[in-house]
């Protein structure tokens, strides 16, 4: 009797130990969190549309990115100078998904994952479109290799500072503009769709 209450501690000592053992340690949360912006905007909301017509739309463009904060810092001239390439975010590189084919300064671009980058000019940026997916920050990307579509576009002032980066989209004939700011600084992105 006495050894069978000694083997039930031993193994039951063992199983709590090799509980705590496998025990993960998970990340905190990240400073520059990420977040998704669809075009047409509330299409991931559709589930709980009131018309038809928005419960049926169909996600055109995705984006996922990763928000820092601009903290205070002055960002396009003391974070992120002009002439740099800049990852559109923090971390991983900010990836597109197109789920149609588009058109980009008159290119077409297959429906696909892309990541964006941003070469930094002090009154417009050169925004890439770019093949090589799923890195961090913009250390690999090589713009004449992997770029498939760029197009150059104004920078313009914004009305209020834009604490936390942001991406969002805005309808435009014949497709939508894909608007990048953060702190007082965006930028329209056209994206042609059919």
């Amino acid at each position: 009797m006495k050894r069978i209450i000694i083997l039930t501690l031993a193994v039951l000592a063992c199983f709590t130990f090799g509980i705590n053992a496998q025990a993960q340690e998970f990340p905190e949360l990240d400073k520059s969190p990420m977040d998704m912006a669809y075009y047409p905007s509330r299409v991931a909301f559709r589930a709980f549309a009131k018309t038809d017509e928005e419960k049926n739309a169909k996600p055109l463009i995705r984006v996922t990115y990763s928000r820092p904060k601009a903290d205070g810092r002055a960002v396009f001239t003391e974070l992120e100078k002009p002439g740099n390439i800049w990852r559109v975010g923090a971390n991983e590189s900010t990836e597109v998904m197109f789920f149609e084919d588009v058109t980009i300064d008159g290119k077409k671009v297959k429906a696909g994952r892309y990541t964006i980058y941003i070469k930094l000019g002090e009154e417009n940026w050169e925004v890439h479109f770019s093949t090589d997916t799923d890195g961090w920050g913009h250390y690999a990307f090589k713009p004449e290799e992997s770029t498939v579509a760029k197009i150059t576009v104004p920078t313009e002032e914004t009305e209020s500072t834009v604490e936390y980066m942001s991406i969002m989209f805005e309808e435009a004939d014949p497709g939508a503009h894909m608007i990048i700011a953060w702190d007082d600084t965006m930028a329209r992105v056209p994206i042609g769709l059919k």
